[in-house]
């Protein structure tokens, strides 16, 4: 092997490869988390009443969507010009203006180059003449990016410490409520700048400063179901059949909490992506050039005192992100009402 292939290696392949092995791992952990519940009862119900609920589909259908957008812009595609992701391979037809282009305008605001219908900018475009469409949905990768990333931080932090103060009790319970009614206790908006000015920008330092405050949540509803569970007549004989403690956890609890997480995580990604979005809006989010809803919201304030008034690249990100949340949502709550029919929150 020459020094140039080996130079390519070292310098490409991991950078352009990573992200998709990224991909690709979290297909399979959905993969197995549906092979998993397929072999539960308890979950073959809960899908049975998921199926005759329509609004929950239609949401789970427009979440899916927007994580189908967001794994196209994180994959990622070597060209002779250098590597492009493959959404936007996808939209490399669409041209780029000079200045601002209203939606469906026949000419750009700053330039007097009239278009056909099908070569218009549908959403129009920003200040350096990128299409509105293109950059809010490229803008979706930083919002799954980092609700994927904060879920691996806070929910095994969450679910391990809840479930040994649950199982344990005793001092281990003592030191996991001191834990997490210490940082319940400091306003999480606070605490995430201040994690974020001392680890600095990035997608990276943002899903750990969100884990470290986003584990209380899940810490408390893993602790009172674990609490629940271990009243229950199995795990007195898994005891008595002389299990080991780990067999007991992960064998016995942990599968009878499991639709917990499942809920959780579905709720709690909402506010993940808004908290990237008001993050980025305050300028402590994703790096300068990183496209994101909040940066996009922020660049639009100055926008709405200009003559003519630009407005369209503020109603995109905002629109995108209320869909992605809604439907979140409204998905979180069919899968709670799936799990516990009794339930009527």
């Amino acid at each position: 092997m020459t020094t140039s292939s080996q130079d390519w290696l070292n310098q490409s392949f991991l950078p352009i490869w990573l992200p998709n092995l990224a991909v690709l791992l979290g297909a399979l952990l959905v993969a197995l988390l549906v092979w998993q519940g397929n072999r539960s009862e308890r979950w073959a119900v809960a899908w049975r009443r998921l199926r005759g609920d329509r609004l929950g589909q239609v949401a789970g259908a427009i979440a899916a969507l927007f994580l189908v957008v967001g794994a196209l812009e994180t994959v990622v595609y070597p060209t002779d010009t250098g590597s492009r992701t493959v959404l936007q391979l996808l939209l490399s037809g669409i041209p780029q203006e000079k200045g601002y282009s209203a939606p469906l305008a026949t000419h750009a605001l700053s330039v007097s180059d009239p278009k056909p219908l099908l070569k218009r900018h549908i959403l129009g475009t920003d200040a350096l003449g990128r299409d509105t469409l293109v950059q809010t949905l490229r803008a979706t990768r930083s919002a799954l990016w980092i609700g994927g990333l904060t879920s691996l931080v806070y929910i095994p932090l969450g679910v391990l410490l809840g479930i040994l103060a649950a199982y344990y009790r005793g001092w281990v319970d003592d030191v996991v409520q001191y834990l997490y009614s210490t940082i319940a206790a400091v306003p999480e908006i606070l605490m995430l700048v201040a994690i974020l000015m001392v680890l600095g920008k990035g997608l990276g330092t943002m899903a750990i400063a969100l884990g470290i405050t986003g584990w209380v949540g899940m810490a408390r509803l893993i602790r009172g179901e674990a609490l629940r569970q271990m009243e229950r007549p199995y795990v007195a004989a898994a005891k008595a059949l002389g299990q080991s403690d780990w067999r007991i956890l992960t064998r016995h609890l942990l599968p009878n909490v499991m639709h917990l997480i499942v809920i959780k995580f579905v709720l709690g990604f909402s506010g993940l992506v808004l908290a990237e979005a008001v993050l980025s809006y305050l300028g402590v989010g994703a790096p300068v050039g990183t496209p994101s809803w909040g940066a996009i919201i922020d660049a639009s304030r100055s926008e709405l005192s200009r003559d003519p008034l630009v407005w369209w690249n503020l109603a995109a990100a905002s629109a995108a992100l209320f869909l992605l949340v809604l439907s979140l949502n409204i998905l979180g709550d069919a899968l709670r009402r799936a799990f516990d029919p009794k339930s009527n929150s």
